[in-house]
């Protein structure tokens, strides 16, 4: 990293905010049109609350959920953060917006729910990961209907220098600037700065969207080493038996031991309890930040007129089948946190229905006052658990779908269906087997169903496949991948007696702990890659362990 030290980068660390004891009443001529704060996290867990797990402290959260409502049953409709973040933004499903996966899109068909806050006299500002279409480095103030842009490129980095050992960057309002400190605490302080010069006679609408708590999890110096003596319970699936795999796809075990499995994740092999540690320690720090944003309102006197919504962007698996990270359509990947409060909001309630991602552009608007988009998949939940008597309706099942990505190849395109009862999931162009679950009864999804020989549950599979075909349809009528709905499994036998055993991955892709070629699937094909991959895997180690050295430093 240039011209940067140790010590420069622990002091550029804020110190926390601390609230105002009494709030200030609110300004003369103060808009009647709720303000709105959307925070979003991103890889947080469904249970990643410590109202959840007592294991953990989110204190700043906890509050809203307390003083608001919780959303259960919340799920995102494409596990990915690419395809979620276009769905939040757009209110549609990845087959209607259009962004398959985390690789550069055309967006100049998109539109987004704050250009129409804006146009209807909201002040509006974005903060953080937008991580979609490749728009990280190209925007500026007025993209996507938001006045003031500060903008991570790509993933971002927790601390002031990036993969490459050099200087991470911020895209503000059109200009790359340097980071300067700890990436969570950075954007709360350019959220804050903004929220300082706002007009209060107009309602405002702030979307604050954190690097935290996605991998490799960074937890601010003075979060690191507070949960060293937890030891979190694994998940009864993480173990390799064959219990475990019956009735399970091959892929499954077949991830396992690759990048986002538990055996070898990312590559390396790993402690997952100390993977957890550093991933809930991580957390900390965005609590702190929707703490301070919380003080804020207090201390201007906004807080009774402001909605804050607090949601992840995907689940988080942390061994569940023996995998990690996202993607698959089981209960940790596609469930998220999401918790609200302020106007519309009942205080103090746990709301069962089913929303979703494809939920929250309409809300929002709902919420300032402006008609839902023909266009739109969601529909609003704005006064659910409150006994609103217009609350569209609602339904109580979504589809999910996953398109496989040449850069992450181990889960295969997931198309599923959820409803209260059951999860239906089938996969495209594999050889592979489907799923039937009653999550009802079983919410780990340990029991397939599939091929249970019930009349009630042939007939709940042929009509779950095709309530899926038909919720896969576009605006258009068609499915955007030409295929035909599913009738039964296909011709899948294999001879039992003597025939030749599944084939080996090829003996190139096999390698041991932490290769130098790691980052070949990340990177572009160029000629000399090998030098390439030489290069990157050698500024990764230099930054890791600078990160590593500051980590061990103590708190100011």
């Amino acid at each position: 990293m240039k011209k940067t030290t140790l010590t420069a980068l622990a002091l550029c660390c804020p110190v926390l905010y601390q609230p105002a004891t009494a709030a200030p009443p609110p300004a003369a001529g103060a808009s009647a049109k709720p303000n709105i704060v959307y925070i979003l996290l991103d890889d947080q867990r469904y249970d990643a609350f410590g109202f959840i797990n007592p294991l953990i402290k989110t204190p700043h959260m906890d509050e809203i959920a307390h003083n608001g409502t919780w959303f259960k049953n919340a799920f995102v409709t494409t596990s990915l953060s690419s395809p979620s973040r276009a769905s939040i933004l757009t209110g549609m499903y990845a087959h209607n917006h259009g962004v398959a996966d985390n690789n550069p899109t055309d967006l100049s068909r998109l539109r987004y729910f704050p250009e129409l806050l804006q146009k209807s006299g909201y002040q509006t500002a974005f903060f953080g990961k937008w991580h979609f279409g490749g728009a990280d480095s190209t925007a500026k103030a007025g993209f996507a209907g938001f006045d003031r842009w500060v903008g991570l490129l790509g993933q971002g980095d927790y601390y002031p220098i990036n993969m490459f050992g050099e200087p991470a960057m911020l895209n503000i309002d059109g200009k790359l600037t340097p980071q300067k400190g700890y990436i969570t605490d950075e954007l709360t302080d350019y959220t804050l700065d903004w929220l300082d010069h706002t007009d209060k006679s107009r309602p405002f609408t702030v979307y604050l969207s954190h690097k935290g708590v996605h991998a490799d999890f960074y937890p601010a110096v003075r979060d690191k080493g507070k949960l060293s003596s937890v030891t979190f319970p694994l998940p009864e699936t993480w173990a390799d038996t064959q219990e475990n795999y019956v009735g399970k796809p091959m892929w499954v075990k077949n991830q396992r031991n690759s990048w986002h499995g538990v055996d070898y994740p990312y590559d390396r092999k790993m402690d997952l309890q100390q993977f957890q540690r550093d991933y809930y320690e991580t957390l900390m720090a965005v609590d702190d930040s929707v703490g301070r944003v919380q003080a804020w309102l207090k201390k201007n006197g906004l807080a009774d007129n402001t909605i804050v919504m607090v949601m992840g962007d995907n689940g988080f698996m942390f061994g569940e089948h023996g995998l990690i990270d996202k993607r698959a359509a089981y209960e940790e990947s596609m469930r998220v946190p999401l918790i609200a409060s302020g106007p519309g909001f009942a205080k103090g309630k746990v709301v069962e229905d089913v929303v979703a991602n494809i939920d929250i552009a309409p809300t929002l608007l709902d919420a300032a006052g402006i008609a839902k988009p023909a266009n739109y998949d969601g529909s609003s939940f704005l006064g659910l658990g409150t006994g609103r008597k217009d609350l569209p309706p609602r339904k109580d099942y979504f589809v999910y779908e996953y398109f496989w990505e040449y850069n992450f190849p181990y889960t295969p395109t997931t198309f599923a269906i959820r409803t209260p009862q059951y999860k239906y999931i089938q996969y495209y162009g594999i050889w592979d087997k489907e799923e039937l679950y009653d999550i009802a009864k079983d919410p780990h999804e340990k029991h397939n169903l599939i091929d249970d020989k019930s009349k009630a549950m042939i007939e709940t599979k042929i009509a779950l496949r095709k309530k899926l075909f038909d919720g896969l349809k576009d605006h258009q009528g068609n499915s955007i991948i030409p295929y035909n709905e599913r009738t039964s499994q296909g011709v899948v036998f294999r001879y039992r007696e003597g025939g030749k055993k599944m084939a080996d991955f090829p003996a190139e892709w096999l390698r041991g702990d932490n290769p130098r070629d790691k980052y070949d699937g990340v990177l572009p094909d160029q000629y000399q890659k090998e030098k390439a991959d030489e290069q990157v895997f050698a500024s990764f180690e230099k930054t890791e362990a600078l990160i590593h050295q500051m980590l061990q430093q103590p708190a100011r």
